[in-house]
């Protein structure tokens, strides 16, 4: 056990509100109803059953078009509640890249969104994109050496 926690503390951990729809052994299921974080080597979410330590699992972000899908391995399962808290690293580094843009995307729509509520002012994806760069890129996390072991 001491090694798993050491394994989730070697992650760095930043919050992302995405929707991920994951496969397990070919059976396809909502994990949760968002993604919990993305870090370097793979990202963490809530599930409402506990996945097995080892698995290789197919992750689908459906909020993106065309979907965002990675293949990844369960490294560690706790439950968290009335559910369990998933990590699951990528098989491929590159996986991890897109993961960071498609987060980058929702980030953008979801400002976009709020803007909308917020000040009553409809942007579209290109405008909405230039000002949460210039408000809120420098903020986002930035990730340095790729070690997913």
């Amino acid at each position: 056990m001491a090694s798993t926690e050491t394994h989730r503390r070697g992650f760095i951990r930043h919050p992302a509100d995405i929707p991920v729809d994951i496969a397990v052994g070919g059976a396809h299921r909502r994990a949760a109803p968002r993604m919990k974080d993305v870090s370097e080597g793979g990202l963490a979410c809530l599930s409402r059953r506990p996945l097995s330590v080892g698995a290789t699992v197919v992750l689908s972000i459906p909020l993106v078009q065309p979907p965002f899908r990675a293949t990844g391995e369960v490294v560690w399962c706790r439950r968290q509640g009335s559910a369990y808290e998933v990590g699951i690293r990528f098989a491929d580094a590159d996986d991890f890249f897109a993961a960071r843009m498609v987060e980058q995307v929702c980030q953008i729509e979801r400002y976009r969104q709020q803007v909308r509520r917020d000040e009553g002012r409809v942007l579209d994806a290109e405008a909405a994109a230039r000002e949460w760069i210039e408000r809120y890129a420098a903020g986002f996390p930035v990730l340095g050496n790729l070690n997913t072991h």
